[in-house]
């Protein structure tokens, strides 16, 4: 990359959202962790520090060595990282005498000052913190104040350091993206030329570079990043990419054969294991999630490691890793030891002896999708919701069997279609039927009946990270209860699921 934004985690819930508002200006950055930060190269333009739940006052608080940077690269704190600039030179943080969370005005705005100009005084910012900075150093300016917080903005005075103590980054700070520009277009000097094209270009590129003449098998699941990786790899290298789809048992219904209709016209060379027996076989008796997970892991590994050494001369496994998965496994606290324990294809590398290419490591899921349409792949793929990698396999709960995976296939179906034949499935992030282990009292007809209860379940979100759940109109859940209830054999009671995300998951296993 020939220019980037470094930004410096805390351990922030928002931290991403920051990485994704500047992105939006055409400008590429990357989150590190405070503590694993090496002197940045020239690509380096500037530098911003993120929130954190931690607090400056706090006894082992994160303490970010910026000798490399200060007075050498503009600088923005936000919140936590404002608050250890001025804590530590020369101001003084203490706890706030009242909580500071939420909807507040910067009422007084110094609109000559470089990182707030354009923006309007009495505009909304939002706070999320219970420390305030009390005190600056005489070579500190206010630049932003609220009506309770005195020191809403600063900049040093005699350098391109500054620290605001709100967020820029969310929906409810109604200019905070005039602020990013400000400071990383007009502070920084970013060009804002990184764009779908331009990555596309610079990707395709590298690959060519990096692959040679060498062949690549990438398992495909029919869903968004990897189809898009597979487009760009044939982009660079052809015939010499190798896609393998495994139908594990438990995906959704026609899916299988759908998603190999949907790549014949992509030009891509596809082949189709139909494997479901196995991974069905395997999972009987098994009724912990996480068990779940690791049998179809395994077994997923076993039956794509067979058919890819019927392809001589593999020297590449490329994988759909986008970059939150990259991020999690770098963070500020440690890799998560169960967190997506199924995803990808994790331990392939090592047992096929294969080198990983990742070419869209570097990207978020809505920017997958952007380079997705700039690529022209079909709107089909590139708007279906996210499916997770066990399929059905966690959408049931207990034990997985095949007359409940056909059970499910038909609920699902019946709700994923109509959601489309209401024009509703693109205004969702992601939905599913979830099949209880729970049997109720019904009446059909004349008879009493004990029978299965599923549960749909619909939010939106635009990363997954939180998710609210999705107000779909009564009329269309009484319309699908009704069809799913007198189609599909074994199910007498469908229920919506109102959760969201925190404290409940968009999947319930």
């Amino acid at each position: 990359m020939s220019e980037m934004i470094l930004i410096l985690d805390f351990g922030s819930q928002y931290t991403q959202l920051i990485a994704r508002k500047v992105r939006e200006l055409n400008v590429y950055c990357e989150i590190h962790p405070y503590n694993k930060v090496s002197v940045p190269d020239a690509s380096v333009k500037g530098v911003i520090l993120s929130g954190s739940p931690c607090s400056v006052r706090d006894e082992g608080h994160p303490e970010p060595d910026l000798s490399a940077i200060k007075k050498k690269l503009p600088i923005l704190g936000i919140c936590y990282g404002a608050q250890f600039i001025a804590n530590n030179y020369g101001g003084r943080v203490s706890a706030s005498t009242h909580r500071e969370y939420g909807r507040a005005n910067l009422e007084f705005i110094n609109q000559e000052n470089r990182l707030l100009k354009g923006m309007t005084p009495g505009t909304q910012v939002w706070m999320s913190h219970g420390d305030t900075i009390v005190e600056l150093a005489d070579d500190f300016e206010i630049i932003g104040s609220t009506r309770d917080v005195k020191v809403g903005a600063y900049q040093i005075k005699s350098e391109q350091t500054y620290g605001i103590q709100f967020h820029p980054e969310v929906y409810h700070t109604s200019e905070g993206l005039i602020l990013l520009k400000n400071f990383v277009v007009d502070i920084c000097g970013c060009k804002a030329d990184w764009t779908p094209a331009s990555f596309i270009d610079s990707t395709v590129e590298g690959l060519k570079k990096k692959l040679g003449n060498d062949k690549v098998v990438l398992g495909l699941s029919g869903g968004v990043d990897s189809s898009v990786a597979a487009v760009l790899l044939h982009k660079a290298i052809g015939k010499n990419l190798t896609c393998i789809f495994v139908d594990n048992g438990v995906l959704r219904k026609n899916e299988y054969d759908s998603v190999l209709d949907s790549y014949k016209h992509m030009g891509l060379n596809v082949i189709g294991v139909d494997a479901g027996k196995i991974f069905l076989d395997d999972l009987k008796g098994i009724s912990e999630p996480e068990a779940k997970r690791k049998s179809i892991g395994k077994n997923f590994i076993e039956v794509f490691d067979k058919e890819a050494h019927k392809i001589s001369n593999v020297k590449w496994l490329a994988q759909g890793t986008i970059y939150p998965d990259v991020i999690e496994s770098v963070s500020v606290n440690g890799p998560s030891a169960t967190i997506k324990s199924h995803h990808n294809v994790g331990g392939l590398p090592e047992r096929m002896h294969l080198k990983v290419v990742e070419p869209l490591n570097l990207l978020f899921k809505d920017e997958v999708r952007r380079v997705g349409r700039a690529l022209r792949i079909d709107d089909a793929i590139l708007n279906r919701h996210p499916f997770p990698g066990p399929g059905l396999a966690i959408r049931i709960l207990g034990e997985v069997t095949a007359e409940k995976v056909r059970m499910l296939q038909e609920v699902d179906h019946i709700y994923i279609e109509g959601l489309k034949e209401s024009g509703l499935y693109d205004q969702v992030w992601q939905a599913a039927a979830i099949l209880l282990p729970v049997q109720s009292v019904g009446v059909m007809g004349d008879e009493r009946t004990y029978e299965n209860v599923v549960t749909l379940r619909a939010v939106s979100s635009t990363d997954g990270m939180t998710a609210d759940w999705s107000h779909l109109p009564y009329e269309f859940l009484a319309a699908i209860s009704n069809k799913i209830i007198n189609n599909v054999k074994g199910v007498n009671r469908v229920v919506y699921d109102i959760s969201s995300k925190p404290p409940a998951t968009i999947e319930w296993e």
